[in-house]
C-alpha cells in the first residue's frame, strides 16, 4: 500500500535558515513533480509527528494515514518491529526494500502510480489540517492574547496555515472535523477561527503534556465544543460587575482614606474577586461545605472584605491602631491575619470559608492550608482512598484553594514540595485549586530575571494536571476558566492551576515608586482604564447594563464603606475574632498546663501488647522480624522482657486510640476516649533506626498489615505513613493537620532531627509563633533524634538550642526523655491535657537498644511524666558533687560513675527543659548540701545545645542561692560535630573526664 501523500518543503529558505513555503506533494516551490515518493529531508519532523499522533491515537489521524499504519505493522512482522528510537517500521514506505521504491515499484516511478494523484493531494491536504490542530492543542497558548498590557508573544509558525502550504484558495475548502467534536466537516476558514478561538484568545491552555488520552478528550470535548466560550446569563453579567465594583472601590477608599499606609493593593488584578466569588458559588453548588483558603498579601484586605467577609470597619481601626497597649510584644499586621465566615450560595447552601492566617513567607502556607483541609475532610469521612493504595478520591465535601503570586510560584521550593504532596495517599485532598495572581513581576524583578521558564507554572507540569493561563482583563474567560477547572477537579479529583495574568498598578507596596525599575511597563499600565472599567464598556456596547444601573452599583459600594468608616470611629476597639470555638471549644493556651493521669493499667498493657503482635493467619512477615521483633514484643507482654523504647511508643499510641487508660473524666471534666493519631515522616512507618516497625510488609506478597488499626472496633482511626524527602513541606502540612484536629496526637518525625532546619521557616512562622501572633494553637509533636555518637556534623544534632532561643511565653515544649517509660507518659499527657502547645522531642539513636534504656512494665502502670528525674542511687548525705544533664549523656554519665566507682556524684536527669521545671528541680536537690559544686554537662558544643538557655534562665552562676553552677560541654565550634569517629570518642573520654574531675 502507498503512504499516503506527504508535504515537501520549497527549496527557498529564508534568512534564518527554515523553510518558507512548505508544499504539497506534487509540485515544489516552483511548481515542478517530484519524481520519486522519498521524503524530503525537511519532511522527516512532520512525519514523525503523525506517527507520534497515530501511536498516541489512531483515531487522531485521517483514515489514510491510519491503515497505512496499521497494513505496516502487519507487512512487517515481529522481526521488522520499528527499530528502537525509530518511529518508523524497518521496511515500509520510508524504508523500502532494496531494488524498489517505496510503492514498491521499480526505482525513479511516481509515487501514486497505482492511486489518483487527487486522493494522494486530498490525503496530504487532510493531514496538514490534522496538524494545524494537533499543533494548536500543544501551542495555541503561546499565542494566546493572554496579557493584559498588550505585550504577545509572535505566532509560532506551526499555528500559520501558510507553513502546512496552504493558501487562500483552500480557505472555503472542506475538510473531515470527526475526530475533533462539532461538525463531521468543516471550511479551513471555519477550522482555523475555531482553532484560533478555543486556544488564542483571552485563554491559553497547557494540558497535552498530559498522559492520559481520557484526559485529553475530556478537556478538548469541553473547550473545543463551546470555541472556550462560556456564554453568561445577564444576572452573572451583574454579578461580576458587582464584584469588580466592590474590588474597585474598596481599593479607592483605602487609597483615599488611608493615603500612605501600605494595603498591598490588588488594583489591576481586581478580575480576582469575581473569580473567588464565581468559583466558591460552583463549589457549593458541586457539593463542597468547607473551603481552606492560603494567600499571601498582595489583594488580601480585598479578600477579607469581599470575599471573607470580614467587616471593613475591623480593618478601618487595624489602620488606626488605637489601642497599641493591647498588642505589644504580640499580634500581627492586617494582611497577614486570617479569618472565617460562611459563603451563600445558590439553593440556601453555604460554604464554610478558612482563610489561613500567614506571614510574609509567602508559599509556606500551601502545605499548612492543605493539611488543615485533609483534617476537615478526614473528620466527615471526605478522604482518601481507604486502602491505602491509590491517591486521594476525596474532596466531595472539602476544598483547598490556594493564591499564589507569580515571582513566588517559580521562585519558592516548597511550591514543589506542595505539588508533589497532592497525589500521595497520605496527603491527597482530593485537589487543590491553584490560583496565581500573575501581576509579571515580582518586587522589582522581572520574569526574565526571576525565572528560567517559559511561565511562573511551569513547574505545576510535574503533574498530569491542565494549565490554564487567561486574561485578567476578560471576566467571561475567567469565568469559563473558573468552570474548567472545577469540573476537572470534580472529575479527577486532582489539582489544576489557573494563571490570572494581571498587573500591579502601584508598586510593590504603596509607597513604592515602580517606574524607577519598569519604566515600560509601568508607561502601558498607566495608560489603562482598569477591570472594571473595561468590562463596564464592553457590557454597555452590547446593551447588557445601562449606564445608570452600573452607578447604582457603584453607589451601593461607596456608601456602604462610608457607613463601615463611621462605625469604625464610633468604637475604635477592635473586636477579635473567637479562635477557641467549634472544634477548639475546651482547650486553651497560656501559660497554666492542666494535670493529667497517663498510666494505663498492667492488664491492659500486656492485653494491647499481645494485640500488636499479633499478624492475620495468612500473614507472612520477613523471618528476622517474625523471630526477633514480634516474638520479643510477646516476651514483653508476659513479663519475661523488659519494654524497649519501640515498646513503649506503641503502647502509647495504643492506649490512646483505644481510649484504654483510668476511669472517669479528664480535666475540666472533658471525658476520656479513642482519640485520632496520625504519624508521618521520612521512613515514619519503619523508623529511621529500623526500629518502629509500624507498617509490617508480607515477604512473599508485599501486603501491608498495620497492628494499631486492628486493636479494637471501638477505636479510632490511626494513620503512619512514609513521607516524600520534604522537610518544609511535609512539616507545614502537619502543622495545618493539628491546627485542625485538636483532639488528635499529631507527629511529625524527621529522619535526622539534623534535617529539620530545611523547615525552619515553618517553626519560626508558624509553631513558635502562631499563639502569640493570631491566638492559633496548635498540639503537634515533632520527633528529633539527636545525640552524638560519631556520625558526624550532619547526623549528631537536631540543634536544639534554637528551639530553646525561640521558647519564651509558654509557646512551645522542649523534652529530652531518657526511657520507654517516659516516652509513653510524654505521649499520652500531650494528648490528655487540654492545653495545647507545639511539642518538641530530642530523640533517640542509640538508646532505642542500649540495654539500659528499657522500661519495667510498672513504670506505664503506675506514675506519670516526671520534668526531673532525681538520682535514686546517691546518698545525700554523702554526695560531693551533683552533675545536671539531659538526653542521651546521662547513661554515658551512669557508665563513667560506674567505671570510678563515684557513689558520692549524683546525677540528675531534666527530662523536660521548657517550660524549666524550677519547682521539680529544685525539689530534686533539696537534700543535698548547700554550697555542693554542680555542673552541667551536655555532648554539644558550649554555644549549642542547653548550657546557654540554662545559664539565662537560672539567672546566675549560683543555682537557687544554694548550689554554685558550672558547665562542661564541647568547646564553643562553627559545626556541631566532628566528621572523626576516633576524634568522637577522645572527645567524649574528655567530657566525663572534666564532669567526674574534683571540684575546685
Amino acid at each position: 500500500m502507498s503512504a499516503p501523500a506527504f508535504v515537501t518543503s520549497s527549496s527557498s529558505k529564508s534568512s534564518n535558515g527554515r523553510s518558507d513555503a512548505p508544499v504539497r506533494s506534487g509540485g515544489t516551490a516552483a511548481g515542478e513533480a517530484l519524481d520519486d515518493g522519498l521524503p524530503d529531508g525537511a519532511n522527516l519532523p512532520f512525519l514523525e509527528q503523525v506517527w507520534q499522533s497515530y501511536s498516541d491515537d489512531p483515531q487522531s489521524v485521517s483514515p489514510d494515514w491510519r491503515a497505512y499504519f496499521e497494513q505496516q505493522t502487519v507487512e512487517g512482522g515481529a522481526g521488522d518491529a520499528p527499530a528502537a528510537g525509530s518511529p518508523f517500521p524497518r521496511r515500509s514506505v520510508f524504508r523500502p526494500a532494496a531494488g524498489t521504491a517505496a510503492n514498491g515499484a521499480a526505482p525513479h516511478a511516481r509515487v501514486g502510480a497505482d492511486v489518483p494523484e487527487g486522493d494522494l493531494d486530498t490525503a496530504a491536504l487532510q493531514e496538514s489540517v490534522d496538524m494545524l490542530i494537533r499543533n494548536h492543542r500543544v501551542r495555541g497558548h503561546i499565542a494566546a492574547a493572554i496579557d493584559p498590557l498588550g505585550r504577545h508573544h509572535e505566532m509560532p509558525e506551526e499555528l500559520d496555515p501558510a507553513f502546512y502550504g496552504f493558501t487562500e484558495a483552500d480557505l472555503d475548502r472542506k475538510f473531515s472535523t470527526s475526530s475533533f467534536g462539532g461538525p463531521e466537516r468543516r471550511t479551513l476558514r471555519q477550522i482555523i477561527s475555531w482553532l484560533r478561538n478555543t486556544y488564542c484568545r483571552s485563554i491559553g491552555v497547557q494540558y497535552m503534556h498530559i498522559d492520559s488520552l481520557r484526559v485529553r478528550r475530556w478537556l478538548q470535548d469541553r473547550m473545543e465544543g463551546t470555541g472556550n466560550y462560556l456564554r453568561l446569563e445577564k444576572d452573572t453579567q451583574l454579578r461580576i460587575l458587582r464584584k469588580l465594583t466592590d474590588a474597585t472601590v474598596f481599593e479607592e477608599f483605602l487609597l483615599t482614606n488611608f493615603p500612605g499606609k501600605k494595603t498591598f493593593s490588588l488594583e489591576g488584578g481586581e478580575t480576582l474577586i469575581p473569580l473567588l466569588d464565581l468559583m466558591i458559588s460552583r463549589a457549593g453548588r458541586y457539593g463542597v461545605r468547607e473551603i481552606v483558603l492560603g494567600m499571601a498579601h498582595r489583594g488580601r484586605l480585598n479578600v477579607l472584605t469581599n470575599i471573607l467577609g470580614k467587616p471593613p470597619r475591623e480593618i478601618f481601626r487595624e489602620f488606626d491602631d488605637d489601642d497599641p497597649e493591647s498588642h505589644m510584644g504580640e499580634w500581627d499586621v492586617k494582611y497577614h491575619l486570617g479569618y472565617s465566615g460562611s459563603y451563600e450560595v445558590r439553593g440556601d447552601k453555604s460554604v464554610h470559608l478558612s482563610l489561613c492566617f500567614n506571614p510574609s513567607h509567602l508559599e509556606f502556607i500551601n502545605p499548612i492550608a492543605q493539611g488543615r483541609c485533609r483534617a476537615k475532610m478526614d473528620r466527615v469521612g471526605d478522604t482518601h482512598d481507604p486502602t491505602g493504595e491509590g491517591p486521594g478520591t476525596g474532596g466531595e465535601r472539602g476544598m483547598t484553594l490556594l493564591i499564589h503570586g507569580d515571582a513566588a510560584f517559580a521562585g519558592e521550593g516548597v511550591v514543589q514540595e506542595t505539588l508533589n504532596l497532592s497525589e500521595l495517599p497520605g496527603y491527597a485532598v482530593g485537589g487543590t485549586v491553584h490560583v496565581v495572581v500573575n501581576n509579571q513581576i515580582g518586587f522589582t524583578t522581572t520574569s526574565e530575571q526571576g525565572r528560567s521558564s517559559t511561565y511562573a507554572t511551569d513547574v505545576a507540569k510535574m503533574l498530569q494536571i491542565p494549565i490554564f493561563h487567561v486574561n485578567g482583563e476578560d471576566p467571561e474567560a475567567v469565568a469559563q476558566v473558573v468552570k474548567l477547572a472545577l469540573d476537572f477537579r470534580r472529575e479527577n479529583k486532582k489539582d489544576v492551576v489557573i494563571d490570572l495574568l494581571c498587573y500591579r498598578k502601584r508598586g510593590h507596596n504603596e509607597q513604592d515608586e515602580p517606574a524607577f525599575t519598569q519604566p515600560a511597563m509601568y508607561s502601558l499600565i498607566r495608560a489603562r482604564d482598569g477591570v472594571r472599567a473595561g468590562y463596564l464598556s464592553r457590557l454597555l456596547e452590547r446593551n447588557d447594563v445601562t449606564a445608570e444601573d452600573a452607578e447604582e452599583i457603584a453607589e451601593h459600594s461607596r456608601v456602604r464603606l462610608e457607613a463601615e468608616l463611621t462605625l469604625a470611629k464610633e468604637k475604635p476597639r477592635l473586636e477579635e475574632q473567637a479562635s477557641l470555638e467549634g472544634v477548639w471549644d475546651g482547650y486553651h493556651g497560656g501559660a497554666k498546663a492542666d494535670h493529667v493521669e497517663t498510666a494505663v493499667p498492667a492488664e491492659t498493657l500486656q492485653e494491647l501488647l499481645r494485640k500488636l503482635s499479633d499478624l492475620p493467619e495468612d500473614f507472612k512477615p520477613h523471618r528476622t522480624l517474625q523471630r526477633r521483633f514480634l516474638a520479643q514484643r510477646a516476651e514483653m507482654a508476659a513479663g519475661k522482657k523488659p519494654l524497649d523504647w519501640s515498646a513503649g511508643e506503641a503502647l502509647a499510641f495504643a492506649t490512646l486510640v483505644t481510649g484504654a487508660g483510668p476511669d472517669g473524666a479528664g480535666p475540666d471534666g472533658h471525658p476520656i476516649g479513642p482519640l485520632p493519631m496520625r504519624m508521618t515522616g521520612q521512613d515514619a512507618e519503619r523508623g529511621t533506626f529500623s526500629h518502629r516497625h509500624a507498617v509490617l510488609h508480607d515477604s512473599e506478597t508485599g501486603e501491608e498489615f498495620l497492628s494499631l488499626q486492628h486493636l479494637s472496633d471501638t477505636q479510632q482511626r490511626v494513620e503512619i505513613h512514609n513521607s516524600p524527602l520534604s522537610e518544609a513541606g511535609v512539616l507545614g502540612f502537619e502543622y495545618g493537620y493539628s491546627v485542625d484536629t485538636p483532639e488528635g496526637l499529631i507527629v511529625w518525625e524527621a529522619q535526622f532531627g539534623d534535617f529539620v532546619n530545611a523547615a525552619q521557616v515553618v517553626i519560626d512562622q508558624f509553631i513558635t509563633s502562631g499563639e502569640d501572633k493570631w491566638n492559633r494553637l496548635s498540639g503537634l509533636v515533632m520527633l528529633l533524634p539527636h545525640g552524638y555518637e560519631g556520625q558526624g556534623p550532619e547526623h549528631s544534632s537536631a540543634r536544639l538550642e534554637r528551639f530553646l532561643v525561640a521558647a519564651a511565653e509558654s509557646n512551645i515544649q522542649v523534652c529530652y526523655p531518657t526511657t520507654p517509660a517516659q516516652c509513653f507518659h510524654m505521649f499520652r499527657r500531650q494528648a490528655l491535657r487540654r492545653w495545647r502547645k507545639p511539642l518538641i522531642v530530642m530523640t533517640p539513636k542509640s538508646l532505642l537498644r542500649l540495654p539500659a534504656a528499657v522500661s519495667d512494665l510498672s513504670d506505664l502502670a503506675n506514675g506519670g511524666f516526671q520534668n526531673v528525674i532525681p538520682d535514686a542511687t546517691a546518698d545525700p548525705a554523702e554526695v560531693k558533687k551533683v552533675l545536671l544533664c539531659s538526653g542521651k549523656v546521662y547513661y554515658d554519665l551512669a557508665a563513667a560513675r560506674d567505671e570510678r566507682d563515684a557513689a558520692d556524684v549524683a546525677i540528675l536527669r531534666v527530662e523536660q527543659l521548657y517550660p524549666w521545671p524550677a519547682a521539680e528541680l529544685k525539689a530534686a536537690t533539696a537534700d543535698y548540701a548547700d554550697g555542693t559544686p554542680t555542673v552541667w554537662v551536655q555532648e554539644e558544643p558550649e554555644n549549642m545545645g542547653a548550657w546557654r538557655y540554662v545559664l539565662a534562665t537560672v539567672g546566675c552562676n549560683d543555682l537557687f542561692g544554694r548550689f554554685p553552677l558550672s558547665w562542661v560541654a564541647r568547646p564553643a565550634s562553627a559545626s556541631p560535630a566532628t566528621g572523626s569517629d576516633k576524634a568522637h570518642k577522645l572527645e567524649q573520654a574528655r567530657l566525663m573526664r572534666e564532669a567526674f574531675a574534683p571540684a575546685n
